[in-house]
């Protein structure tokens, strides 16, 4: 007897999946067609999927239940509990395919194999640049039309749709991954403001100019001023924006490179990217932004006089297509995880790792310089110091901020924790091992609450001394460091390398460390910009109709990214291309 699968009760179907996985199913769908019919997961008329599987992955829910329902503390990893948020369960799981288990996008768990993983891998739906097919769209001109489209669903494209929204546009965000968050779903640290009422509260004195003194030092002065200082002028009305569609910034900490504690983030210490994103998502949701996922942009179209008239995009499901707009939003991030276009901008970081989410492979900087756009800075790339050493896990840089020391294989500090990210590098790599470790207590661990986290992925050395923390990690001299340490922490004045922030000593056992070393973090340089976000080509003259924001463009961080700067980045100058947008559109 057939059985309709929305009947079931979640622990029957897990049962019916695991025995029927195990007795040779041959795919997912099958095993629902068993169950009962295509109609299990699919709307009539059959066949007829939309790119983002909105339909299919509420039906998943439906039966299954959510990711709170399927959590399991019990296991050693639970993939149902994710820093990505409530993404869409197709996402991994493929109906008539093998299924892909992005969590080893970045890390490298040891899991048993999926339900089905015996299934026929197909060819990606995005592994090709058709041309023919993106010209046949253009031919045949566009299928819909909207006011303004974003491309590239990070906390970038998310302020601008929203923004853009809000001010009376017909908005179409596209994303070409299966989920929303691009690379800034996997921001740690936080955002940098200023003359905010957080710091306000805490009797904190700073000044705008002090920001953009911070962030052109940084950069090494080769920042564009005026992109900076709007980015510092903007950014308190960035952080009460986030709080206005339902973010916690309330937490201050202080980044390297800034002279006081101006780095907003969560109270409690939780990741600043996941609540941002999660905030945004239910943000675009209630205010019916379009947003479609598994649809890659693939052409900007051009008017005869150069202005913008849509993209070409693919669709995983509805192919090529063109739609027309009055207006786009570059949002598609850098090009961190491009291993050709790193090997050609910046060769000797070819072989680097990298912290970058798997979708930052440079597609707004390749759909720009083919209708001409003029790039700036485009071979900066920035190597953050501390990503786990053969890993692709970023240790924020606020764990440094909130108190860790950085040392190298024999224990011995040999920088200030809160320089830049860019000396901090270059003084790892000096080291004779070429990597360092991070070493903290417990009192670090109950302040920050993402180091569970690296606890968790295996991370950590863990010691009840720091005699015993030395011996596990061969640090010989760590225990003459951290009394030093303690002695200039107790005293106010860090008499070795001149750190002016010791907020925590090293006295509260266990103690732990964790091995890092430089990695890809940010790509410094791409789409150059004028003051309103209007994309500029070769001439310097904009674009009609072209904007763009967040790490796709150039100009803003210079030669070198301050910790704190690119969510700052991405709300102010996302907010400011989106509401830009949807001006030229309205005049249009």
């Amino acid at each position: 007897m057939k059985i309709k699968l929305s009947c079931l009760s979640v622990a029957a179907v897990l049962m019916s999946l695991s025995a029927t996985a195990s007795a040779g199913a041959d795919s997912l769908a099958q095993f629902h067609a068993d169950m009962g019919s295509c109609e299990s997961c699919h709307a009539k008329p059959i066949g007829k999927v939309a790119d983002s599987e909105t339909h299919e992955n509420t039906q998943c829910k439906e039966c299954h239940g959510g990711y709170e329902e399927l959590a399991n503390s019990e296991l050693e990893f639970d993939p149902h509990s994710s820093h990505l948020g409530d993404i869409n369960c197709s996402s991994c799981h493929k109906a008539h395919e093998q299924p892909v288990f992005k969590c080893n996008d970045c890390h490298s768990f040891d899991i048993e194999s999926m339900p089905f993983a015996d299934a026929k891998a197909k060819p990606a739906w995005d592994a090709e640049w058709d041309q023919d097919a993106i010209q046949k769209a253009i031919d045949k001109g566009p299928v819909e039309t909207t006011d303004v489209i974003v491309v590239g669903a990070g906390s970038a494209g998310f302020n601008a749709a929203i923004s853009a929204k809000m001010a009376g546009a017909k908005v179409i965000l596209f994303e070409k991954a299966p989920y929303s968050g691009g690379n800034s779903m996997l921001a740690a640290g936080g955002f940098n403001a200023v003359m905010t009422p957080q710091q306000q509260k805490k009797g904190i004195k700073d000044s705008i100019d002090w920001f953009v003194e911070d962030a052109m030092k940084g950069g090494r002065y080769q920042n564009d001023e005026s992109l900076v200082r709007i980015m510092a002028e903007e950014s308190a009305d960035g952080i009460k924006w986030l709080e206005s569609l339902g973010a916690n910034m309330d937490d201050l900490k202080r980044s390297g490179g800034a002279r006081v504690e101006r780095t907003h983030r969560p109270s409690g210490g939780a990741s600043v990217g996941p609540h941002i994103i999660d905030t945004l998502r239910k943000a675009a949701k209630r205010e019916n932004v379009d947003v479609r996922l598994n649809s890659r942009v693939e052409k900007l179209v051009l008017n005869d006089d150069k202005s913008i008239a849509g993209v070409v995009v693919h669709g995983k499901h509805s192919g090529y297509r063109m739609v027309a707009a009055d207006s786009v939003v570059l949002a598609t991030g850098g090009y961190g995880m491009n291993k050709e276009m790193i090997a050609y901008y910046r060769p000797t970081f070819a072989d680097m790792t990298s912290s970058n989410n798997v979708t930052a492979t440079g597609d707004g900087i390749t759909l720009a310089k083919e209708i001409g756009a003029s790039m700036t800075d485009i071979d900066w790339i920035q190597a953050h110091p501390t990503i786990g050493k053969d890993s692709r896990i970023l240790i924020s840089e606020t764990v440094r901020g909130v108190g860790a020391i950085m040392v190298n294989t024999d224990g011995q500090r040999f920088i200030s924790e809160l320089t830049t990210r860019d000396r901090a590098s270059d003084a790892i790599l000096k080291q004779k091992d070429q990597y360092a470790w991070l070493v903290f207590d417990q009192q670090l661990v109950e302040k920050k609450k993402m180091v569970r986290g690296y606890d968790h992925l295996g991370m950590l050395s863990k010691a009840n001394t720091v005699e015993e923390l030395a011996s596990i990690t061969g640090m010989k001299d760590l225990p003459t460091t951290v009394t030093a340490y303690n002695g200039y922490q107790a005293k106010g004045k860090d008499e070795a390398f001149g750190r002016e922030d010791m907020p925590l000593n090293l006295s509260k056992p266990p103690y732990y460390a964790v091995k890092v070393a430089p990695g890809i973090h940010h790509t410094m340089g791409g789409v150059a910009i004028s003051d309103e976000s209007e994309v500029l080509n070769l001439q310097s003259w904009p674009i009609p109709g072209l904007y763009a924001a967040g790490e796709v463009t150039g100009g803003v961080h210079g030669y070198n990214r301050l910790g704190g700067n690119a969510i700052a980045d991405t709300v102010v100058f996302g907010r400011r291309a989106g509401a830009h947008a949807a001006a030229f559109a309205k005049d249009k």
